[in-house]
């Protein structure tokens, strides 16, 4: 029911999502050896943007996250109640929804260096205290990378050396654990998807060559 004789916009006042004041110690740090930018978008919470720099072993990727807040309706006349969400929920969604949608990944001792840990930290303090985290997810990326090399041997075999069969992340899974062949420089037919380089020297040659044979 719509108040008689209020104020214009008095109702989109009293119904703005306006957050109230924030724990300043509540916090937690997303850490991230995965070499890749990770960039998560909640679109039902505020702040609902998080991006993560790509990360190594030697050099992890962090992201130190606060609370984020949603807001529940209770009748169109009533302002909306703000739901607060903790620090450590954000980062386990941050976590979560991210390696969970990612092939071979089975968000236990196989998946991305992605993780968390309570608190705000930086570089120094994390090495100091979670060294044993980043070694988990050490151990828990390279068997997520040695899946990913053996479903690319599967699709590959499969789709008789289909280049287009290899996604992005299987390449970075190959160059990660150093299993990239290396090419013949004097060859200019690539070993891995039988097609010329064109910028190869040979190539025109070998084109050549094709076109004086006799047809069939």
């Amino acid at each position: 029911m719509s108040l008689v004789g209020a104020f214009p916009g008095i109702r989109e006042l009293r119904r703005r999502t306006i957050r109230q004041p924030v724990n300043p110690m509540d916090r937690a740090t997303v850490v991230s050896i995965y070499p890749k930018r990770i960039e998560e978008i909640k679109h039902t919470i505020e702040p609902g943007r998080f991006n993560i720099p790509a990360g190594s072993i030697e050099v992890p990727a962090i992201l130190v996250v606060g609370p984020s807040s949603w807001w529940r309706e209770i009748d169109e006349e009533q302002p909306l109640l703000e739901i607060p969400v903790s620090s450590i929920q954000i980062a386990d969604s941050v976590v979560r929804d991210y390696c969970n949608g990612i092939l071979a990944s089975n968000m236990g001792d196989c998946m991305p260096g992605l993780f968390y840990v309570p608190g705000e930290h930086n570089l120094i303090t994390l090495k100091k205290s979670y060294q044993h985290e980043l070694d988990k997810a050490a151990a828990n990326q390279k068997r997520f990378y040695t899946e990913l090399v053996k479903l690319a041997d599967a699709l590959w075999a499969r789709s008789q050396g289909n280049p287009l069969a290899i996604s992005d992340d299987m390449r970075l899974a190959a160059r990660e654990l150093n299993l990239v062949e290396t090419k013949d420089p004097e060859y200019p037919i690539c070993a891995t998807c039988k097609f010329p380089d064109p910028e190869h020297p040979m190539t025109q040659k070998l084109l050549d060559m094709a076109k004086q044979l006799p047809a069939s």
